[in-house]
């Protein structure tokens, strides 16, 4: 019988923490803690424990963790490796049942580490306790309603208004990738939401984070990286629970003989190739992706369209290079570019220059304005709403034409578009920043490649697919291969 489900709401909304170690210099991990606690906007009660005492961030520090009164709903260790078990001893007796542990020293420390993670596990067995980590970053969770932040990270990711409903959470076997994962999100608008980085997982595994994530209405979509997994069937049960109402997308480290080996010396992963690892994301509905980059791709994808979307595509374009390209990517992602519906294609040929090609790709040619732009979206959205699911646009931008008024027809044209749209921009663009944030606004995600954004279509599409088999229990059964450690 499964274990039931933890309850995780201590670890990424607390009412109350307290940090052990806490200190107000930058350098030092119980100061970095309290900055990004106060950075949040934390607004639960904090207290910092602290041998010297005082005042912290503006929060009266206690000297022992016997000072804490009342209990916490967490505690945040942050002190030398050899003082943690005295210390996870002391909140067990002042009544902290939930404690996350940043500093490593444990199972990855060789004999020494191992056996004081032995004794960590039975102590926590012996006084009931939970523990998130050790050797981890921290718990980021931007949640409107109660924003926090345990964690040492250098930056906060965007989160999402209140309401929102496509934020993303990140749960990764790396803290250098958390780090990574935020400075990107901040730098291409992602609507990130929670980070967790899962360290040595003593009690909380990934699957333990994306279960009780995945029961979040902000959260949309979550991201994974992985590169070893203590209880596949627990992870495709959980897995397949979250995927039938929200994508998961994840990227695993490890898949060749030379990662593989370095996976097992960061993680003490298993091994596994490329073939076996496809077949259990499979098994689990995951929507599986081959390299950050294109992890980053899925973030840009499901964080504005959650739910995916069908795979008909209707490519339209203003250059023909760029449409061939978007094109045979767009095929290798298994996407449908049907032919355009007889009365969309009477209207183009009757109104485009003959020189244009009325197909899909359409091609506008380079020297189209708002005027022609304009008439292929109407002509796609009058006739060809129901023929496709998405519609790729793709501006070339050449020094005849003013972009400007054909990226305000087209922003006005997307806010009451019943069709999905993504645009992607390419050459010298001097308004780059204005005319993606114009268009960003308008609800239609931008990209600077065309084929990266029919890989963000081709991602899209896979998982409508991946839910339903989940929803109706027709995945096949795990057939992930163990080997031989290397």
């Amino acid at each position: 019988m499964p274990a039931p489900a933890r309850d995780l709401t201590p670890f990424f909304a607390p009412d109350s923490i307290a940090i052990v170690g806490a200190g107000e210099r930058a350098t030092s991990s119980g100061g970095a803690v309290m900055q990004m606690l106060r950075q949040a906007g934390y607004g639960g009660r904090v207290v910092p424990v602290n041998p010297k005492g005082g005042t912290i961030f503006g929060y009266e520090s206690v000297t022992s963790i016997a000072g804490i009164e009342p209990a916490v709903d967490l505690g945040v260790i942050v002190i030398r490796p050899d003082a943690i078990l005295e210390a996870v001893g002391q909140a067990a007796d002042r009544g902290i049942r939930n404690l996350l542990i940043l500093p490593g020293g444990f199972a990855e420390a060789g004999p020494a580490g191992m056996a004081r993670n032995e004794a960590l596990l039975k102590l926590a067995a012996e006084r009931g306790l939970t523990i998130a980590g050790p050797n981890c970053a921290g718990i980021v969770h931007l949640d409107p309603a109660r924003r926090f932040a345990a964690t040492f990270l250098r930056d906060l990711p965007p989160g999402t208004a209140a309401g929102a409903t496509n934020g993303l959470a990140f749960i990764s076997q790396s803290g250098a990738l958390a780090e990574e994962v935020i400075d990107k999100a901040n730098a291409r608008g992602l609507p990130l939401t929670s980070v967790v980085s899962v360290g040595n997982a003593v009690h909380l595994g990934v699957e333990d984070y994306l279960g009780w994530l995945g029961d979040r209405p902000e959260i949309g979509a979550a991201l994974l990286y992985v590169e070893s997994i203590e209880d596949h069937e627990r992870f495709r049960e959980v897995a397949r629970k979250v995927v039938a109402r929200k994508p998961v997308i994840a990227l695993f480290g490890g898949r060749t003989e030379i990662g593989g080996r370095a996976a097992h010396a960061h993680t003490g992963a298993i091994a596994n190739d490329d073939a076996a690892i496809d077949a259990f994301c499979t098994s689990c509905g995951i929507v599986r992706v081959k390299s950050l980059r294109r992890l980053l791709v899925a973030a840009k994808a499901f964080g504005r369209f959650p739910q995916g979307l069908g795979p008909r595509a209707l490519i339209l374009s203003n250059s023909g290079g760029p449409g061939v390209l978007c094109a045979d990517r767009a095929a290798l992602e298994g996407l449908d570019l049907a032919a355009l519906p007889n009365a969309m294609a009477d209207v183009l040929r009757q109104q485009l220059p003959a020189e244009a090609s009325v197909a899909n790709p359409i091609d506008l040619l380079a020297d189209a304005r708002e005027d022609r732009f304009g008439l292929a979206f109407e002509a796609a959205m009058t006739h060809a709403a129901r023929t496709y699911d998405m519609v790729l646009m793709i501006h070339v931008v050449p020094f005849m034409v003013d972009a400007q008024p054909v990226i305000a027809r087209l922003a006005e044209l997307a806010v009451t578009a019943p069709v999905p749209l993504m645009h992607s921009m390419m050459g010298t663009l001097p308004g780059r920043a204005e005319w993606f944030a114009t268009l960003e606004r308008a609800g239609v995600p931008m990209f600077n490649d065309v084929e990266e954004m029919a890989e963000a279509a081709g991602l899209l599409a896979r998982y409508p697919i991946l839910r339903t088999a989940a929803k109706s229990e027709r995945l096949p059964p795990v057939t992930f291969k163990d080997r031989k450690a290397p």
